[in-house]
């Protein structure tokens, strides 16, 4: 993160009304009012600091929508029920019936669907193409092009947005571009390279202990309000609305972001480095075989690292299935969705997070069966990690015990 952001975020502090220090939570789905007339002002949109109904806004929300705005460094920040929520609320915001929308072809596979079969009853079109590819991006714009869309680094082929260059494009088209960071927060802050709207699913590293669904947009206050707004908001009149309880929840444990985002980079920027030498076949964005290494070098903040997901394809379905029970039998990790946890989680994404894309699409992106999506955990010994994940390997002739190559 900017040095700026970062101070944003570290010189947040609140008191709770009776001095607490955590800001009190507000446990009220609606709010009294003194005068009617300030009721209705309220209900218009024309008073600051005074609460309607919770699915407006609450107390709790605007605390977390605050902190994330410092962490992306945008103007403010929305808090919704899930990251689908924001997703799907931003995009119905800025498309009309007829529009166009450019996509990475690599996005998560909740997003895909929404984009792909969703949007048909709205006769959007999409155009899925390798957002690496600018020249590819700047000849797919069309008169009715809403929105150029990423992730910073994405779900699950972990390809890097060169999100400057994207944004270049977009402004010089009048087209915002939106980027969804949950694979990176504090790694990668787009905001600050050009991105317009900042989504989020608080769920995996910005929560991190996955017991909770929530999302965020960040964005400029003119955007994030007009979500809201009671005739029109997208956000408003879908009813995504984070549970106070859960806001307050994730705004305790943001505390931690830092550290933890720290300490998942670095356990698996060891594992990469470690299983690409054993000849396996590895993606992660701190290898320099990663063709997107040098893209995220030059724009990410360096103190926290690449990240704390990589993929390793070992070779078919029936390894990958029967590595990660393995795994899970002796302790490795959880074969679960999800990621930012505490402990290691791994899915085969063609079976799970990116099924509702077709296979033939599948494999056209280089996503085979038996790639396994890793969201590497907070392991205070990830030597000791290494071996056992290793042994798991021999033990299923996936690396050779003598050569550690691939079996």
């Amino acid at each position: 993160m900017g040095h700026k952001e970062a101070n944003d975020l570290q010189d947040l502090q609140y008191f709770g009304e009776f001095g607490g220090v955590n800001p009190s939570i507000s446990d009220s789905s609606t709010y009294t009012f003194l005068s009617a007339k300030t009721m209705f002002d309220t209900f218009e949109g024309n008073t600051e600091g005074c609460y309607l109904y919770s699915r407006h806004s609450s107390p709790s929300n605007l605390y977390l929508g605050e902190a994330l705005a410092a962490l992306e460094g945008t103007e403010t920040a929305n808090v919704t029920a899930s990251g689908m929520g924001a997703i799907t609320a931003v995009i119905l915001q800025l498309c009309d019936a007829g529009d166009h929308i450019i996509s990475s072809r690599t996005i998560y596979g909740g997003t895909y669907a929404f984009m792909k079969n969703f949007l048909k009853k709205f006769n959007i079109e999409i155009t899925f193409l390798d957002i690496t590819n600018l020249d590819a991006v700047s000849s797919s714009i069309k008169p009715r092009t809403k929105i150029i869309y990423c992730e910073s680094v994405s779900n699950p082929l972990l390809e890097v947005a060169d999100i400057s260059a994207l944004a270049k494009i977009a402004k010089e088209n009048g087209i915002p571009l939106v980027v969804d960071n949950t694979f990176s927060p504090l790694s990668i802050t787009p905001a600050k390279l050009g991105a317009d709207i900042v989504i989020h699913s608080l769920t995996k590293f910005i929560n991190g202990t996955s017991d909770c669904v929530a999302g965020a947009v960040c964005g400029t206050k003119e955007f994030c309000l007009s979500l809201k707004d009671v005739n029109n908001g997208a956000g408003m009149l879908l009813g995504s609305t984070l549970d106070s309880l859960r806001g307050a929840s994730i705004l305790k444990n943001m505390r931690t972001l830092h550290i933890r985002i720290k300490k998942h980079s670095e356990n698996a920027q060891f594992l990469a480095e470690k299983f690409e030498r054993d000849g396996l076949r590895v993606v992660y964005p701190g290898l320099s075989s990663h063709p997107g290494h040098l893209i995220m070098e030059d724009q990410m903040n360096p103190q926290y690292g690449y990240g704390g997901l990589l993929t390793i394809d070992v070779g078919s379905l029936e390894n990958a299935n029967s590595l990660m029970e393995m795994m899970q039998e002796r302790k490795l990790g959880y074969l679960a969705v999800s990621l930012g946890f505490y402990k290691t989680l791994f899915s085969a994404p063609g079976t799970s997070t990116s099924s509702e894309i077709p296979l033939d699409e599948q494999k056209a992106m280089g996503l085979g069966d038996g790639l396994i999506r890793f969201s590497i955990g907070l392991d205070s010994d990830i030597h000791r990690t290494y071996d056992l994940m290793k042994q798991c390997m021999v033990d299923l002739n996936i690396l050779e015990a003598d050569t550690m190559k691939l079996g």
